[in-house]
C-alpha cells in the first residue's frame, strides 16, 4: 500500500484503478488487514499512528495523565482518539460539533471539550490540564494546548486546519519542559511507516474502524471533498473505484 511520497500532489494517479509508483514508497499490507481496511485507515489514521508513537516514545503513559485530541470527530482525530483509548489513555476530545459527542465516547473518549476553550489568546502559561496532546489544528489551538501541559509532557503536532501560525511564547518549553513534536506523514522514513502499519495492526479495534468509516463512489470526490474542507465530514472516507 502506498501512502504519502506527493501522490496527489506532485505524483498524479492517487484516485486511479492503477499506477506506476516507485518500489521503496510501498509498505507490506499487515496479514491480518483487509485492503479496505488499510485504505480506511489511509493516511490520516497512520499520521495518527506517528503521532501517538511520539507520545509514547516521549515516556507518556496512561498513568501520567489524560491525552487531548484535537479536530477529534475528523480522520486523525477518530483514530486517535480509538488508538489511544485501547492502549488504556483517557481521552479528552476536543471538537467543535457537539452533535458529534455520542460518536466520540463510543470511539474511547472519557470527557469531550469544546473547542472554544482553545481558541482564544493564549497565556504563556495556563493551568496545567493535559499530559500530551495529538493536534491536527495548529495556530491558537496548538498554542494554547502547549499552555496547558503538563509538566514533562509533549504535543504531537500533525494538522494546520486552524493556520500555520503559531502564537505561542518560550514559556511552555523552558518553564514545564514540554515538548512540540512534528508529525511528518508524507516523507516519513520506511522502516518507521512498516512500525506504524505494524502498530496499526495491533492497536486499532477493527469494529470501531468500521463504524467511523463511510464508503462513497468515484464520483461522489468532489462533493465529499468540499463537505471535508467545511468540516462536515466526520471519521474516515473510502473512495470504491471500478
Amino acid at each position: 500500500m502506498l501512502n504519502g511520497w506527493g501522490c496527489g500532489e506532485t505524483h498524479l494517479g492517487a484516485y486511479g484503478a492503477k499506477t506506476r509508483v516507485k518500489g521503496d514508497w510501498l509498505v507490506p499490507l499487515p496479514a491480518t488487514m483487509s485492503a479496505r481496511e488499510a485504505m480506511s485507515i489511509g493516511t490520516a489514521g497512520y499520521t495518527a499512528m506517528l503521532a501517538v508513537m511520539a507520545l509514547e516514545g516521549h515516556g507518556l503513559t496512561p498513568e501520567r495523565g489524560p491525552i487531548a485530541v484535537t479536530g477529534a470527530a475528523g480522520g486523525v482525530g477518530s483514530v486517535a482518539v480509538a488508538i489511544l483509548a485501547k492502549r488504556g489513555f483517557t481521552v479528552h476530545a476536543v471538537t467543535g460539533r457537539s452533535q458529534e459527542a455520542d460518536y466520540l465516547k463510543s470511539l474511547g473518549a472519557a470527557e469531550i471539550v469544546e473547542r472554544k476553550e482553545l481558541a482564544g489568546p493564549a497565556k504563556p502559561l495556563a493551568k496545567e490540564r493535559w499530559a500530551g496532546a495529538v493536534d491536527s489544528v495548529g495556530s491558537t489551538t496548538l498554542a494554547n494546548l502547549l499552555s496547558m501541559t503538563r509538566y514533562g509532557g509533549a504535543v504531537a503536532a500533525c494538522g494546520l486546519a486552524g493556520g500555520m501560525d503559531l502564537p505561542t511564547s518560550v514559556a511552555p518549553f523552558i518553564l514545564r519542559g514540554v515538548c512540540l513534536y512534528g508529525i511528518d506523514s508524507v516523507m516519513c522514513p520506511l522502516e518507521r511507516r512498516k512500525t506504524a502499519w505494524k502498530r496499526l495492526e495491533t492497536d486499532l479495534d477493527r469494529q470501531k474502524l468500521a463504524a467511523m468509516t463511510t464508503e462513497i463512489g468515484l464520483s461522489d470526490v468532489p462533493k465529499v471533498a468540499a463537505d471535508i474542507l467545511n468540516g462536515q465530514v466526520r471519521g474516515r472516507i473510502v473512495v470504491k473505484i471500478g
